[in-house]
């Protein structure tokens, strides 16, 4: 009795071992539509951690093709919008590939024309959302041409700056000290402004760029590219002018009628190609009707 009883135990215990190793197996699902902007976080290596001293200016290029432009150029704006970024360029265009004039009747025109559309845009979001951006944006891609993604690493820009900046403070302060002990030389003061002046600009200049790296590394930007499959557009309009109007000249007219002729006759020797069996077996009756029944 004793032995069951073990015995049971041991396979209770390995039945409940195998259950919970299965379930934390299984993966979570998470759908994309339970992104938010307060939850997206970046899953790039290249974003800094948390009291990291490196700071990564990230950037990326796509270029993809799309079902529909203006509709994919909406969505897209809708994205940038829900994760706090913002559209600093869109250029949203058609482009004509061909377009020509058919004849219907004697007043009317089959207006067709061949074009596609794309769009270039230009947007930045905060840099943490960056990848979760180019994700929802994916949803959108029929056929990826590229895509590319870049960090550069700038903590050793901005400390270059920081030092030029205190070097530009520090030889203020001495330029200053010269010219209250320069007097009334006028000459000598003048130099002394000018140097002032000199280490000020490039302080200035330092301490801009250095918001200007900053302002990259909080807000990426994406550079996007987008287009369509090639549409064609038709629309029958009306002739206000006499047929005559729109003849050619005799010497087009002549050249097309050789052309025609020329592709007629190339026809011909299609079909005769095509029918090869059938003169065949008439060749091979004539033969036959002339060897045996003429002479009779």
């Amino acid at each position: 009795m004793n032995q069951i009883v073990k015995s049971s135990l041991l396979l209770f215990t390995f039945t409940t071992l195998l259950i919970s190793c299965k379930k934390a197996e299984a993966p979570e699902e998470l759908s994309t539509n339970d992104v938010t902007p307060e939850a997206a976080i970046s899953s790039s290596a290249a974003v800094e951690k948390k009291d990291s001293t490196r700071k990564f200016v990230r950037t990326a290029d796509l270029k993809f093709k799309v079902k529909n432009v203006p509709q994919t150029t909406y969505e897209i704006e809708n994205i940038t919008n829900k994760f706090d970024g913002f559209v600093t360029y869109t250029n949203l265009q058609s482009n004509i590939i061909d377009e020509f004039e058919t004849k219907i009747s004697q007043d009317s025109t089959l207006e067709t024309t061949r074009y596609n559309v794309e769009n270039n845009i230009t947007i930045r979001v905060p840099n943490k959302r960056l990848d979760t951006v180019i994700k929802c944006i994916a949803k959108q891609i029929d056929f990826l041409d590229y895509r590319i993604i870049k960090a550069d690493d700038v903590s050793l820009k901005i400390l270059s700056n920081q030092l030029a900046q205190q070097r530009s403070t520090a030889k203020e302060k001495r330029v200053e000290k010269a010219i209250d002990s320069k007097g009334k030389k006028i000459n000598d003061v003048m130099e002394a402004e000018n140097n002032l002046a000199n280490q000020k600009e490039q302080k200035d200049a330092a301490k801009l760029e250095n918001l200007s790296i900053q302002d990259q590394i909080n807000f990426s930007t994406l550079s996007i590219q987008i287009y369509q499959r090639e549409s064609v557009k038709q629309e029958m309009v009306a002739n206000t002018k006499d047929y005559n109007y729109y003849k050619p000249n005799i010497g087009i007219r002549l050249l097309d009628s050789l052309k025609t002729g020329w592709n007629v006759l190339l026809d011909i020797i299609v079909f005769l190609f095509q029918i090869w069996w059938l003169l065949l077996i008439g060749f091979g009756g004539y033969f036959t009707y002339k060897k045996y029944f003429m002479k009779e």
